[in-house]
């Protein structure tokens, strides 16, 4: 039997954890599978207004992410000093940029337009003192229950 739905968790709101739900989401739905993310706690900052392309990578404790100097190892403790997160987000912003890959926005605005659906968990919410008038149009506000039950029905299930 083969999945006719994806069912993505995003429960990270850091850059390079917000591509690859919004990526393999709209690629789902390009392929005609039903799609549905959900966001759950700092997975909700991809889904606040104005915020897509403002998300940072943070380089402490990201080991696998390429030095600026090849070949030139840098400390891990160096990512704490001031300013090297903004380092590190530049750096991002450029890799994607030079692979002609579309902004955060630009993937949110696809997955609006391709009817995947954008699941804003209620509790996460709730807790973080998030209101429906923070989040772009287009998301829809639910609980575990509600994406349970999508994702029971044949689904691939990925977490990020």
């Amino acid at each position: 039997m083969t999945a006719n739905r994806v069912a993505i968790i995003a429960g990270h709101g850091s850059m390079d954890e917000a591509y690859p739900p919004l990526i393999l989401g709209t690629a789902a739905v390009a392929m005609d599978m039903e799609t549905a993310i959900f966001f759950t706690f700092y997975g909700l900052e991809i889904l606040k207004k104005g915020m897509a392309d403002k998300l940072q990578v943070s380089p402490i404790a990201n080991p696998a992410m390429p030095q600026p100097v090849p070949g030139i190892s840098v400390p891990n403790i160096v990512g704490m000093l001031p300013g090297m997160t903004a380092v590190a987000t530049g750096m991002m912003n450029g890799w994607m940029k030079k692979a002609n890959t579309a902004k955060l926005s630009e993937l949110l605005d696809m997955a609006v337009e391709f009817d995947v659906r954008l699941i804003a968990c209620q509790m996460s919410m709730d807790v973080m003192g998030i209101k429906l008038e923070d989040l772009i149009d287009g998301v829809e506000v639910a609980g575990a229950a509600a994406f349970l039950e999508f994702a029971s029905k044949d689904a691939i299930v990925l977490n990020f």
